[in-house]
């Protein structure tokens, strides 16, 4: 396998993005949505490029010194080969150029590999926000990262 890249998103990256959202989430983000990530001014979105093609993304955002991840998902293809990790750790690289000291983010309970990928990076579990999740409601596990 090459190495993966992680840059920066761009417009034309979005309709490959949105097809990977469509095939990992329930209720996925429209191209819209992620097309305003790649024009928001304190956004972080990102593509993870493999062999050239677009194999995964994340988006996140910051205001002030915080940080949240707003979306991640890699390719069914691909996961369990770094991908993820390596997105995360693009996002917490770039947290420390804008001075970012907490970093939150919500994820399904159910979502176990998530969980894992997050505590692993030193995440804490802070909260739960009761069905935050629709198709199937479920509710979000709220964690923290103290850079």
């Amino acid at each position: 396998m090459k190495e993966i890249l992680i840059r920066d998103m761009k417009e034309e990256d979005v309709a490959a993005v949105a097809r990977i959202e469509k095939m990992s989430f329930s209720l996925p983000w429209s191209e819209t949505s992620f097309f305003n990530e790649t024009h928001k001014p304190r956004a972080l979105p990102k593509v993870a490029v493999l062999n050239g093609s677009i194999v995964g993304y994340a988006c996140s955002d910051y205001v002030g010194d915080e940080c949240h991840i707003l979306n991640l998902a890699v390719h069914a293809d691909y996961r369990k080969q770094g991908i993820a990790t390596a997105l995360v750790e693009r996002i917490l690289e770039e947290l420390k150029l804008h001075a970012c000291r907490f970093l939150y983010l919500e994820v399904r309970a159910s979502n176990y590999a998530a969980k894992k990928l997050y505590q692993g990076f030193g995440f804490k579990i802070v909260g739960t926000r009761k069905n935050y999740y629709v198709a199937p409601v479920e509710d979000a596990i709220i964690m923290m990262l103290e850079t």
